[in-house]
Formats: structure tokens, C-alpha cells, sequence
């Protein structure tokens, strides 16, 4: 029988027994569908939290000088050590910039949730940013309207801010902002640029924010005067980015007179870092996968295989009349390894469409992204393949080891 005959019987026999040829093709389906749904939503965090998570809060070849991490799931008793490290001030700030010799831009930064007040109308809870100019270079903020404030002005304190696209839609009702003098707690600052929507975050808004000069009269709301929350370093590219790190870490060190075998009471905040909890929980899902997947692929490879066996029962009269015929042990058993192969291989597809069917409705429905890896789709197909093949061969051998004068009486 020749391959196309084979294939052919298998999907005629899937046509007249649905229910039977549903059920056979179940486990394969469901392992199947769990694989590229999960590989789906897994790969397409792995974007979301490097393009939006970490470069969005961190930035791009960006670290933070900091205190303490922002992002970890340290201890409590860790936490309370690193409350107890000193804050970076101004002086280490200002070593670590004369120190560097890698090209890079510096921001010192803090911030507070904060009232804006214009015409009668507050926004709540606006996180206020205090920060140098090139903040808006490292963070990659786009102005939709109006511009950023510049050094000069950073230098000298002055009163003005850069407002994000929700405050502006909330304070000004679609008015033109630029210009207006807004209240942030309670001192007038004017509004000099709007910034573009940049959209949420599993959810949360990343445009609820607002941006004034770190020296700026707001700045004590924000900050102990001669400190920051952070200090923030870009480079041009990730090796700069390496670079400019052992060397803020030499310069700390040597500012905070550290000695060789005690450890940084400083922390340095990548985006790298900032992945480190995804990256762990990512791991653990596609570790877990192939056994979960094994399960469903096992049950669907021992369900196929009882139905072969079904078939083999059910068509012994065939098989007695193709072998009186002159068919070989090898055609008879090629026959049912192909048509079991067929049973697995739809079983597969259909798994497949479904499995990115649900991958699309959950970055549909929910704030999770979902981006379908064409690897996950073969190996879907390639499972289907090698599960039919394997759960054929005992029923095929058993079909192909009939004497075909005893498979002739059957009847």
C-alpha cells in the first residue's frame, strides 16, 4: 500500500468515527496544546519584561547607583541590613562621574508620589521625578508637545516640568498644557513639554508621572537634602555598560574607603538584574514543561495504540486477504504505522491551532503578551509524528504476524 493510500485510509477512518477518533487523538491534543500555549506566553514575557519591564524602568545599557536593590526577593533580615547602608550623596556622585573614563550620561534622581493642582483640578498620587537633564535621553522619553528642560535650567533649579500624557489629559481635559503654571506641593512650576503615551504595565500606567529639575524647589519634598534615591549611569552599548560599572564600583569603593575583603554596602541595578526573578520563574515553567507535556503525550500514545489494536481486530479479514494477495509482513505493518502516525499527526494540528488560538486569547483578554515560537510549532508536529509512530508499531507488528489463512476465518 502506498503512503498516500494509507494516509488516505487513517483520515477517512477519523471522518466516519468521530467520537472514537476524538477520543484517540485527545491526549495528544491536549499535550500539544498545553506546549504551545505555554512556550507562547512564556516567550512572549521574555519581549514584554525585556522591551517594557527592564528597559522601560531600568533603561537601555542603563544601571542604577543605589542603596539597596529594587528589584529581589531577598529576606527580611537582608532587607533590614541594607536599610542600614548609607545613601548616596551628592559627593560620591560627583567622584564617580570626574572617575569614569567610559562615555556615559549621569542623572541623579529621586522620587515621591505627589498632588499636580491646576484650575481646581488634582491629580492624586503622581509620581514626581526629580532628575538632570539627561534623565529623558536615559529613560528614552519621547515629548509629544513642547520640550524638555536643559541643563542651564536643571543648573539653576528652575521651576518648570515635563508632565506625562495621563496627568496632561487629566489636569488639562485635551487644552493645550504648555505654558500653564500647575501647583506641585503647593509651589508653581510651569508646564514646558508633554510627554508621548507610552501605555501600562501589566495594568499600571506608565505615563502617571511627572518630571522637574533635581535641584528644583519641589526637591526637598522628594529628597534629604544632599542625598538621592538613586544615581543613574548610561553608556553607549552593553560592553560600555560593563565597563562603566567596575569602574563606578572601584570609585565607591574608594570613596567609601572599603577595604579588600568587605563587601559593597552599595548596590548596582541593571536590567539584567531586574530580569533576575522573571528569568528564575521562566526557567522553572519550561523546565516543567516537557515532563507535564510527556504525561498527556504518554496517555494519547497508549490510547492511540488501543485503538490500533481495535482496528487490527476489526480488519483481520483485510489484512488475511491483502497477505493472500502477496502482501509482505513490512507493507502490513507500514500500513498501520502510518495510519497511526496520521491519527497522531491531526491530532497534533489540531492541538496546535488550539494551543495559539488560547495564546491569543490571553493577550487578548488579559494584560499578558503572547508570541507563538515557529520551534514550538515543529516540535508540536514532530511529537504528533513520533507518538503515532511509536504507539503503531506493536499493533502493526501484531497485524503484519498474521497467518493470513487463520485471518481469513476470522469471520
Amino acid at each position: 500500500m502506498m503512503l498516500k493510500d494509507a494516509v488516505g485510509m487513517a483520515l477517512t477512518t477519523i471522518r466516519t468515527q468521530k467520537l472514537k477518533s476524538f477520543f484517540s487523538l485527545l491526549g495528544v491534543l491536549i499535550g500539544v496544546t498545553f506546549l504551545i500555549a505555554v512556550v507562547s506566553i512564556v516567550q512572549g514575557m521574555n519581549v514584554y519584561m525585556e522591551d517594557q519591564f527592564a528597559n522601560k524602568l531600568v533603561g537601555l545599557n542603563t544601571f542604577q547607583l543605589r542603596r539597596m536593590p529594587n528589584f529581589t526577593d531577598a529576606s527580611e533580615e537582608q532587607w533590614r541590613e541594607w536599610s542600614r547602608r548609607p545613601r548616596i550623596n551628592y559627593v560620591e556622585a560627583d567622584f564617580v562621574e570626574s572617575r569614569m573614563q567610559t562615555p556615559a550620561i549621569f542623572s541623579r534622581f529621586c522620587s515621591e508620589r505627589l498632588p499636580i493642582m491646576w484650575n481646581g483640578t488634582t491629580a492624586k498620587d503622581v509620581d514626581v521625578w526629580t532628575a538632570d537633564a539627561p534623565m529623558f535621553r536615559i529613560k528614552n522619553l519621547d515629548i509629544e508637545a513642547g520640550r524638555v528642560f536643559t541643563p542651564q535650567e536643571a543648573q539653576a533649579g528652575m521651576a518648570v516640568v515635563v508632565v506625562g500624557w495621563e496627568i496632561a489629559e487629566k489636569l488639562f481635559k485635551g487644552a493645550d498644557p504648555l505654558g500653564k503654571n500647575v501647583a506641585i506641593e503647593g509651589l508653581p512650576y510651569r508646564v514646558i513639554g508633554r510627554m508621548a503615551k507610552q501605555g501600562n504595565l501589566f495594568g499600571i500606567s506608565l505615563d502617571k508621572f511627572a518630571v522637574v529639575p533635581f535641584d528644583s524647589p519641589v526637591h526637598r519634598a522628594a529628597c534629604r537634602s544632599g542625598f538621592m534615591d538613586e544615581f543613574h549611569v548610561r553608556a553607549d552599548n552593553v560592553v560600555g555598560m560593563k565597563a562603566a560599572l567596575a569602574e563606578t564600583e572601584e570609585a565607591m569603593r574608594i570613596q567609601r574607603r572599603l577595604k579588600p575583603q568587605q563587601e559593597d554596602n552599595f548596590a548596582m541595578q541593571t536590567a539584567e538584574g531586574a530580569l533576575e526573578g522573571w528569568n528564575k520563574i521562566s526557567a522553572i515553567l519550561m523546565t516543567a514543561l516537557p515532563m507535564l507535556v510527556s504525561v498527556s503525550l504518554v496517555v494519547g500514545g497508549i490510547v492511540i495504540m488501543n485503538i490500533m489494536l481495535m482496528a487490527v481486530a476489526e480488519r483481520t479479514v483485510e489484512i488475511g486477504i491483502r497477505k493472500a494477495l502477496g502482501a509482505k509482513r513490512r507493507d502490513i505493518m507500514a500500513q498501520f504505522v502510518v495510519e497511526s502516525a496520521t491519527l497522531s499527526t491531526v491530532g497534533a494540528g489540531i492541538g496546535i491551532l488550539t494551543g495559539i488560538g488560547l495564546a491569543f486569547a490571553v493577550r487578548s483578554l488579559t494584560p499578558l503578551p503572547a508570541a507563538v515560537a515557529p520551534w514550538s510549532v515543529v516540535l508540536g508536529v514532530s511529537l504528533g509524528v513520533a507518538v503515532g509512530m511509536i504507539a503503531g508499531i506493536y499493533p502493526a507488528s501484531r497485524a503484519s504476524r498474521l497467518d493470513p489463512i487463520t485471518a481469513l476465518r476470522a469471520e
